[in-house]
């Protein structure tokens, strides 16, 4: 089994983002009701005053208020599916298994035309709640492990925070390039593992290019 990140990995930018922007132009009082919020989050997340679960499940509220969401989503996969990276299309297998810390109700459409299984941040978009963790660093990890799944042959992400699935895997391969390059994960030292560990318990993403 081979096992992917989506965004930044196997899709060239954010869906979660991605859609945000895409709703609010179709519905345009977001930029008023729902944007300002946004970004005082944002803001506080990068002062390191708000962890990276309730930065995500404040942004994810914008869900909540899209009323042809089943409309909008397909819509917004029509057009933006050309995105997903070509190095994908060619190696992809059936049992593939996507796993994301954006909303399983983005995530799902686009697994389910790429056919293959996927498992995402369950998030309620009638109360505004996530059900689980944040699919996010060590909970992808932990997620595999519960779940009792096969051997990992290769793993694929585009951030160091993911790490903790990154060893669980026969090989792993970091991602840039906006999903267009692979190469192998790289070494980590003894430095590298503290900054990364240091990331990942503050709920912060973490790219090569940093």
């Amino acid at each position: 089994m081979n096992v992917y990140d989506f965004d930044g990995t196997i899709f060239s930018s954010d869906c979660s983002i991605g859609f945000c922007i895409w709703c609010m132009n179709r519905h345009p009082k977001l930029w008023l009701t729902f944007f300002p919020k946004a970004i005082k989050n944002l803001i506080l997340k990068k002062k390191g005053k708000m962890p990276e679960y309730l930065m995500q499940r404040t942004f994810f509220s914008y869900l909540t208020l899209i009323d042809d969401f089943d409309k909008q989503i397909e819509r917004y996969w029509d057009k933006n599916e050309k995105k997903i990276a070509p190095w994908y299309l060619a190696q992809k297998r059936s049992d593939d298994l996507i796993i994301s810390a954006s909303p399983t109700c983005i995530i799902e459409p686009i697994a389910r035309r790429l056919g293959v299984n996927f498992m995402a941040t369950e998030y309620d978009r009638e109360y505004g709640v996530l059900l689980n963790n944040l699919m996010y660093a060590k909970e992808k990890a932990r997620y595999i492990f519960d779940h009792g799944f096969p051997a990992i042959e290769n793993f694929y992400s585009d951030s160091l925070a993911d790490t903790p699935l990154a060893l669980c895997a026969e090989k792993a391969h970091l991602v840039t390039n906006k999903a267009s390059t692979v190469t192998d994960w790289p070494d980590l030292d003894g430095e590298t593992m503290s900054k990364v560990k240091g990331k990942i318990d503050t709920g912060w993403n973490i790219h090569l290019e940093e």
